[in-house]
């Protein structure tokens, strides 16, 4: 045992002689860990991000939303001002004889499009639902107010849930509660504000196509007697009318293990009004959800394999040293050899350096990884409000890198068996030296 210590001590004292050599040799790998350990974080962070926009729609919900054809499948309706599409209340009556027993079936109906409080006014989007979207859509309301109730729909009251931008733009230093807005005119008084939603511009959000935080509920009924069916809309010194009696409806399923099957049952539900089926989509969280897991996986493996050539490069540049290293130690290792020291003990010193410098590496390269998996988080949003950078990218980058272990001890071990591996071949060649040749060599 005391052996193989001396044998341990001897190859660390070798790479303590020439300091910035071994730092350069082992710079590769450094850099490749560091590059793994950074690369994994951003794609996990970006991964959890993605996953949790999904999830937040409700991982058992099942979304079918109106969709306006495009113009190629509208052609007769394109001539006309006027265009009749999307989920009718029939769909809904169908779908709630089919499901309602068991599953809740909660529909929403899309009114306004500018919201107004005083002189200001922001482009928004209404929606009359009811009280149980509240929990099918996992939103919540902030403590000092409520949310729609089944007396506001009994009472076609005028009462508003505004979303947390809306609160933010229109009621920075008050309190919105009791206030009054306009909806295209129609007064509201809000009774509630909802919990910021994470995903505003996530990928939750991507697939309602629109900003869940600029959302107002307000009850079904009132949207329905207030703003009926028909919105019209001037463009172009034309106007031109839509007919949508509901922009969507959700369905939950009792557990992820039946979404999709229930999913299937839905679609062949509302085909039955729809028979292109060119007016509305199916939204299932839960397929996004694995399907988005699935893509983040491959994404993952792609940026690891690229960042694992730093490794292979930092292994190539430690067998070049080692390589250049024993012509350099010829005469040395013939004194070893010449004292008694085999040939495995001279394989196990040049491997205890190669083993060390790639150890050392390693533990360099994750505290250089993580460091900078924690800065970029912070260094990428400052450097995108830099005014040289401002007209480059418009819109907001977040950037969340999660450090996971299995990346650290995952690089760590590679960046070892890398240096072990690029090693052998420099100590079998040392082993290998003639000890008489060797105690000739100058």
């Amino acid at each position: 045992m005391s052996y193989v210590l001396e044998i341990i001590l001897l190859g660390l004292g070798n790479l303590a002689l020439h300091k910035l050599r071994s730092v350069l040799t082992s710079l590769g790998i450094i850099l490749g860990v560091a590059a793994v350990i950074v690369v994994v974080s951003i794609g996990e962070g970006n991964k959890r991000t993605a996953l949790q926009d999904i999830e937040a729609l409700g991982a058992t919900n099942i979304i079918v939303r109106s969709t306006k054809p495009s113009y190629s499948e509208s052609t007769s309706q394109k001539r006309t001002l006027y265009i009749n599409y999307g989920l009718k209340r029939v769909d809904l009556l169908r779908l709630k004889s089919a499901f309602d027993e068991e599953l809740p079936v909660v529909e929403l109906k899309a009114v306004g499009s500018e919201v107004r409080f005083g002189p200001e006014r922001i482009i928004s989007q209404s929606f009359g639902t009811v009280p149980e979207f509240l929990e099918l859509a996992n939103l919540s309301v902030e403590p000092r107010g409520r949310y729609l109730l089944q007396s506001d729909l009994d009472q076609k009251a005028e009462v508003a849930v505004i979303g947390h931008t809306i609160a933010e733009t229109f009621f920075k230093f008050d309190d919105p509660i009791g206030s009054q807005i306009r909806i295209d005119m129609v007064p509201f008084t809000v009774v509630g504000v909802l919990e910021p939603v994470g995903f505003a511009g996530g990928a939750g959000a991507a697939q309602l196509d629109r900003d869940l935080n600029k959302d107002i509920h307000i009850p079904y009924t009132t949207a329905r007697s207030r703003f009926g069916d028909v919105v019209t809309r001037r463009e172009s010194g034309s106007f031109s009318g839509e007919e949508i009696e509901l922009s969507e409806i959700y369905i939950a399923a009792p557990s992820t293990d039946q979404v999709l099957q229930l999913a299937d049952q839905v679609k062949r539900v509302v085909d039955v009004g729809h028979k292109t089926g060119t007016d509305y989509q199916l939204i299932v969280p839960w397929e996004l959800l694995e399907n988005a897991k699935r893509a983040m996986f491959i994404w993952n493996v792609m940026l690891i394999s690229i960042a694992a050539i730093s490794l292979l490069v930092g292994g190539i540049g430690i067998m070049n040293i080692m390589l250049a290293t024993v012509t350099e130690r010829t005469r040395e290792i013939g004194i070893r050899r010449a004292l008694g020291a085999t040939r495995s003990d001279i394989v196990l010193q040049f491997l205890v350096e190669t083993g060390s410098l790639s150890a050392v590496g390693g533990l360099i390269g994750i505290v250089f990884g993580v460091v900078t998996s924690v800065g970029i988080g912070r260094l990428i949003p400052w450097l995108m409000s830099l005014n040289f950078f401002k007209g480059l990218y418009e819109g907001e980058i977040a950037i969340n890198p999660v450090v996971t272990l299995w990346s650290i001890v995952v690089s760590f071990l590679v960046a070892v068996t890398v240096g072990l591996a690029f090693g052998i071949y420099p100590a079998i060649v040392a082993s290998r030296r003639d000890p008489i040749f060797a105690l000739r060599h100058d």
